[in-house]
């Protein structure tokens, strides 16, 4: 463009740019001159994406006449390329933002094309393996694992979900009829992989070794508590497990995940992130932001989606109109399943894929686990406003994950009614002790509130922090800091 300016500006100096010439003619010349250049340039970049080479308009001696005639040459050149024509009418469409071919009839694309995408799963209800070929052969002691892993989230559901009922805790969420989805996924990962949930995860981070002390902690809020009794109940997080705290806002963990999966590629770590949500969620722009990014970006992450029937009390039927959350990922460019929610090896094997592909060629993967939300959505909702009892005993009686691995383990002479009974004994007497441990325990001490933002507190939090402290000691009668730590 520079360059274009510096000709015009030439040639004007020698026919039109005399000592006469009034300032204003000469400011006008120049303008045309430079809008001419900008024209000029836009048709060079066309020509480069159109991978049409364009010569700029000869060297100086070869420029003939005033910046008029450059302009009508350049409309001319735009207007020789707007007629050129495809060679038959076979050709591909050359537009950037498509991979599609020309056809000659107006017809819109139906929202359903297809039946609808199936349902991977390996155990049909009973626990009987219907394709040998893709029984995981998972060692008897990782199946018990599963189901004593599955049956302690269920035991610590109902402890925790009757506990704030009685006023001990302010709030919680159970993990009923979605145990599968947690214990199947998590297990196919590596330890390493970070871990993305969105509040009924619980499972994951059970399985990779969170202790039931720390569960208890965070839900009454005390002085064990990783996150110092600065969160609601149910949001987890764990370091040392690569498992990022919960955050109640939906959707937000979405691009997070898109980012560190991305960071992780960069650093050529051998690492997936794997990303919890439900299918409500994913009608947030957070969700349409990860996808997207991961795609294009060539991330290694596994976006899990737990479709389990309802958002809060929104049904899916009124959540979205087209074939689940599976049926978007061929939108974004991303490799997509759906799978059988209630069956953990459907979930192992799916998972397990997904991450191997994952790292190996660099790119996003989305899981649709089809399964069902028994409990309410959380301890302030009531499920029976919005759905049947009979539906819901449906799935808790016909159709459960634990029900049906227990089915598989029975019929392989792994397990039977005596080992149950002393299972169930003996994983409601480990959540017990710890429920009782975590009421003992003193609460966090009132100055953490203003630890772990910053390396050094700035001014005003100083302050605030003073002023909390003598308010406390003067007074110290309407405040029972004997229940907190030292």
């Amino acid at each position: 463009m520079h360059r274009i300016t510096e000709m015009a500006r030439s040639k004007l100096g020698a026919q039109e740019m005399r000592p006469n010439t009034s300032y204003r003619l000469r400011v006008s010349v120049l303008a045309r001159a430079q809008r001419c250049a900008a024209k000029m340039a836009a048709l060079m970049r066309f020509g480069k994406l159109c991978r049409i080479k364009i010569r700029v308009i000869g060297q100086s001696s070869s420029f003939k006449g005033s910046p008029t005639c450059l302009l009508r040459r350049t409309f001319s050149i735009y207007g020789r390329l707007s007629q050129q024509t495809f060679d038959s009418p076979s050709d591909k469409p050359q537009f950037p933002g498509a991979s599609a071919e020309f056809v000659d009839q107006l017809e819109f694309i139906q929202p359903n094309v297809i039946s609808g995408i199936p349902v991977y799963r390996v155990m049909d209800r009973k626990g009987q393996i219907i394709n040998p070929s893709e029984d995981p052969k998972l060692s008897k002691e990782t199946v018990l694992k599963f189901y004593q892993k599955m049956t302690l989230l269920n035991t610590m559901d109902r402890i925790l979900y009757e506990s704030q009922r009685q006023g001990r805790i302010s709030f919680y969420m159970t993990n009923y009829g979605e145990e599968g989805t947690h214990v199947g996924s998590a297990a196919a990962l590596e330890p390493s992989d970070l871990v993305f949930g969105q509040y009924r995860e619980a499972g994951v981070l059970m399985y990779r070794g969170f202790p039931l002390d720390l569960f208890m902690a965070q839900c009454y809020a005390n002085a064990d508590d990783l996150g110092k009794g600065r969160q609601m109940p149910v949001h987890y997080g764990s370091k040392e497990l690569n498992f990022v705290t919960i955050s109640s806002p939906l959707a937000t963990q979405i691009p997070q995940a898109a980012g560190a999966a991305y960071a992780m590629k960069t650093l050529n770590s051998n690492r997936a992130v794997i990303c919890y949500f439900g299918e409500g969620a994913a009608s947030e722009g957070d969700a349409h932001a990860g996808f997207n990014f991961s795609a294009t970006l060539e991330c290694p992450i596994i976006f899990f989606c737990r479709n389990n029937g309802y958002a809060i009390s929104t049904p899916t039927n009124e959540q979205y109109r087209g074939d689940g959350i599976a049926a978007r990922g061929p939108g974004y460019g991303m490799m997509s399943i759906r799978v059988d929610g209630n069956d953990v090896f459907a979930v192992y094997n799916a998972t397990r894929e997904a991450r191997r592909r994952a790292v190996a060629e660099n790119q996003p993967f989305l899981i649709e686990a089809m399964t069902y939300r028994i409990g309410h959505h959380s301890t302030s909702d009531d499920s029976s406003a919005y759905r049947s009892v009979d539906e819901v005993n449906y799935w808790d009686k016909q159709d459960h994950p634990i029900s049906r691995l227990r089915h598989y383990m029975t019929a392989r002479g792994w397990w039977a009614e005596d080992e149950e009974r002393s299972w169930r004994k003996q994983s409601r007497q480990l959540v017990m002790e710890a429920f009782e441990k975590a009421e003992r325990r003193l609460k966090p001490r009132p100055e953490w509130l203003f630890t772990d933002v910053y390396d050094e507190n700035p001014t005003g939090l100083q302050k605030q922090q003073e002023a909390l402290q003598r308010h406390l000691e003067q007074y110290k009668e309407h405040y029972p800091l004997d229940l907190y730590d030292k």
